[in-house]
């Protein structure tokens, strides 16, 4: 498979680019991404609207951008996160603490990322929202494959009951950013405590 990691532009003192994906987060993460004009992405820079287009030719492109770059962190963070964990139970908690060891920005990209999951399953006529549909199509390949390796890696040690590891691994995922889709920070229960909880339901579904 070709790596799905794009090179992103340098980005000068002068560029506009992370403030872009900045502002974008906070106004998808806010009212949603169709909801959310492009002019207003502009406006939030203090910048004209034609500007945006030197980065992003386009809101989607933007939007693309901001699901590949997310699910690169998640990707990278899993691997930092289980790197040199040789007992599995607790490689399987250090995958789950660190999908909730986030701020609220990267809060915000989960739940961007997860309303907007559907648009990577249509080509693009673009090239460039095509380059980073595809990348992130990729990554979420890997990190479906990241969680899949972990409980394989449990089970061929014996310490969790042999079973279809990709199927659990998906189910284990779909428990993960299933959050995502209904936790805010101002909520009743606290971050912490949620990924408490999910952690001891996953290590009760992979290894009893």
């Amino acid at each position: 498979m070709v790596s799905a990691r794009i090179v992103d532009p340098d980005e000068g003192p002068r560029s506009k680019r992370a403030a872009i994906l900045v502002a974008a987060v906070e106004r998808f993460g806010e009212d949603g991404y169709e909801n959310t004009k492009w002019s207003e992405v502009a406006d939030r820079v203090g910048i004209g609207q034609t500007a945006l287009y030197h980065y992003f030719e386009s809101k989607a492109h933007c939007l693309l951008t901001i699901m590949r770059l997310e699910l690169q962190r998640s990707h990278d963070m899993f691997v930092e996160a289980t790197a040199g964990k040789s007992e599995p139970v607790e490689e399987l908690r250090a995958g789950v603490r660190t999908a909730f060891a986030v701020t609220e920005q990267e809060i915000r990209q989960m739940r961007i990322l997860q309303a907007n999951m559907s648009l990577l399953a249509t080509p693009r006529k673009s090239k460039r929202e095509e380059t980073e549909r595809v990348a992130a199509r990729q990554l979420v390949q890997m990190v479906e494959r990241d969680w899949t390796n972990l409980l394989m890696r449990g089970m061929s040690k014996g310490a969790f009951p042999v079973r279809d590891a990709h199927t659990l691994g998906l189910a284990v995922l779909g428990m993960i950013v299933s959050v995502w889709r209904w936790y805010r920070p101002s909520g009743a229960i606290p971050l912490p405590e949620i990924s408490d909880m999910i952690e001891g339901c996953v290590v009760r579904m992979v290894a009893e």
